[in-house]
């Protein structure tokens, strides 16, 4: 997500789940979008049926596989090798959207010296994936005007995650894959709802449509369509506020569908934070660790209780 915010502004998925399915090459990577994301990949079968191209990029041979014209089986954690070599490769053949890049990016040149090392012959002893395949996969991806990049924490959960996000991000305005209906770069998020809460607000330094908090002209429009006074600097995040709490600077929390004594970096600490409040309210349908230190229990719906 910060690399994707740093490149284009948000850390959202650059275009809709409803263009998928007229997309004419699909590119994933990092993801098992059958099993974490069904509806998502249903999408992506109805394309393939349309005609569309798959390429898959995972150490494992996951549910979609059985559909993809290419399975780049790489080794782990060797992400950015491979995301290289495909551009390396786009860049020798003169397949890459030089007037896009020209026009939308910087530092193209320099960005593109530092690929002469990943030749596809070097990734392959790197990543295990052939050569061959590498070259292929390359031009299918960049032979295409309506090519979409998906990824998730297969690509994210790694000491090196920004760099692979920032590598997918390249190949995107490298084809000029960006920007346009059936395109894109688009993470599938790894928690509930994690999209939705997003684009309606649901972060610390952003209003709805990820438009920012500490522009004026931006929280002036929401102070008038709201009718009300909004604060110029932005809220605090999830472990901001766990310090907080511990400080006694926040006194009361609501927390749904989240359980930060599990999922929080220092459970001790958070736990600690939790009890120094003077109310805690937690929704969730478990009780779970987190939920076991409230003051007030609330039910939630799962999936199979709504209509």
């Amino acid at each position: 997500m910060a690399s994707l915010a740093t490149i284009f502004g948000s850390g959202a998925m650059t275009n809709s789940i409803r263009g998928i399915k007229r997309m004419e090459v699909i590119f994933i990577i990092g993801s098992n979008t059958k099993e974490s994301h069904p509806v998502i990949a249903n999408q992506m079968i109805k394309a393939h049926r349309n005609g569309a191209k798959i390429i898959i990029a995972d150490p494992r041979k996951v549910p979609l596989t059985k559909f993809a014209e290419h399975h780049l089986q790489l080794r782990p954690g060797t992400d950015v090798v491979l995301l290289n070599s495909i551009a390396h490769v786009i860049v020798k053949e003169g397949l890459e959207n030089s007037e896009f890049m020209e026009e939308h990016s910087q530092g193209f040149e320099d960005w593109k010296g530092s690929l002469d090392e990943f030749t596809p012959e070097y990734a392959q002893k790197i990543t295990d994936v052939p050569a061959a395949d590498i070259i292929e996969a390359a031009r299918l991806y960049a032979g295409s005007k309506k090519a979409g990049i998906f990824y998730t924490m297969g690509i994210t959960q790694h000491t090196h995650g920004t760099d692979n996000v920032s590598a997918l991000a390249n190949l995107a305005l490298l084809t000029g894959n960006i920007g346009r209906e059936h395109t894109g770069l688009n993470p599938l998020r790894g928690q509930n709802n994690v999209q939705g809460a997003c684009d309606v607000g649901g972060l610390p330094n952003v209003f709805p449509g990820y438009q920012k908090v500490a522009d004026p002209k931006v929280r002036k429009k929401f102070e008038n369509a709201w009718d009300c006074e909004l604060p110029d600097k932005p809220g605090l995040t999830a472990t901001e506020m766990m310090e907080q709490a511990a400080k006694g600077a926040i006194k009361a929390l609501y927390i749904m569908g989240e359980n930060p004594v599990l999922s929080d970096p220092n459970s001790g600490r958070t736990i600690t934070a939790l009890k120094n409040l003077d109310f805690l309210v937690v929704q969730d349908i478990f009780l779970t660790e987190t939920a076991a230190l409230a003051d007030v229990v609330l039910p939630a719906s799962s999936f199979a209780e709504k209509d």
